[in-house]
């Protein structure tokens, strides 16, 4: 474990931990339904349109730029 936090911080990493809540359990599936239903399609129609414009550019720039695959 020591070896792998100093290769880390060689590479300027930190290790960080996150809790989330569990999918597996009712209420929290209940709960996210119920955010779910309440999304509006318009609004989650134009961020999917931006997220993919944004993608666009980005992948044209990394082209561009010779860094993809």
């Amino acid at each position: 474990m020591r070896a792998l936090r100093t290769r880390r911080r060689g590479r300027a990493e930190r290790e960080i931990r996150i809790t989330v809540p569990d999918a597996r359990r009712g209420e929290v599936r209940t709960r996210v339904a119920s955010a779910v239903a309440r999304l509006d399609p318009v609004a989650e129609s134009e961020a999917l349109a931006w997220n993919e414009a944004v993608s666009d550019v980005v992948s044209g720039l990394a082209f561009c730029l010779g860094l993809s695959d």
